[in-house]
């Protein structure tokens, strides 16, 4: 990784470390870069402007620190239901950078800039559309296998799959642990539900 490679990365990842915590409207680039040795000059050549380190946060420093934990989940047994639940699982107790009290760094930003911003909204947008395919695709080998009928619309299944996902996220901020516990119980049934 070249010298300007590894400090667009460095700016990425102090901006993502405080923007999940504090929000991207509250979290000024001065913010960011008091956190890092990175001077306003290289951030601005870098990135022109606040908005365009966002995208690129989403598209880049999201994408590497949850998109691995998805990916290693699914396909990772021959059993769909196993797979869905571990990369659940995962995301809600086993990542190293997420928190029970912040939630998820995505579905923060969808809640407070995909109403706010055209270009938010798109990247989030891209970035959900690639997890719901990955979902759908386990779905589709489990149908494939024989696991579940090809009845069930697999695409609605793994929006319905993220929503839920969407949804423990934040009600983890106000209900903490216990909620993922009992959470991932319920939804462990109705994975196993599906016939």
């Amino acid at each position: 990784m070249s010298k300007a490679q590894a400090t667009r990365s460095d700016i990425l990842r102090r901006a993502m470390e405080l923007i999940y915590k504090q929000g991207f409207q509250s979290t000024s680039i001065d913010d960011i870069l008091a956190t890092t040795q990175v001077t306003k000059g290289a951030f601005y050549y870098h990135f022109k402007n606040k908005e365009e380190m966002g995208i690129a946060l989403i598209d880049e420093a999201m994408h590497t620190e949850i998109w691995p934990d998805i990916q290693n989940s699914l396909s990772s047994s021959s059993n769909f239901r196993d797979n869905i639940y571990k990369m659940m699982d995962k995301l809600l107790f086993k990542h190293p950078f997420m928190t029970v009290e912040h939630g998820c760094p995505a579905v923060n930003l969808i809640q407070e800039m995909a109403p706010l911003n055209d270009a938010f909204r798109l990247a989030l947008k891209k970035s959900l559309n690639k997890w719901e395919r990955a979902i759908e695709a386990e779905i589709i080998r489990g149908q494939e296998t024989g696991q579940l009928a090809r009845s069930h619309d697999a695409k609605q299944i793994a929006l319905h799959i993220i929503t839920l996902y969407h949804g423990v996220r934040n009600m983890g901020k106000l209900l903490g642990k216990p909620y993922y516990v009992s959470f991932l119980s319920e939804f462990r049934q109705y994975l196993d539900s599906l016939k």
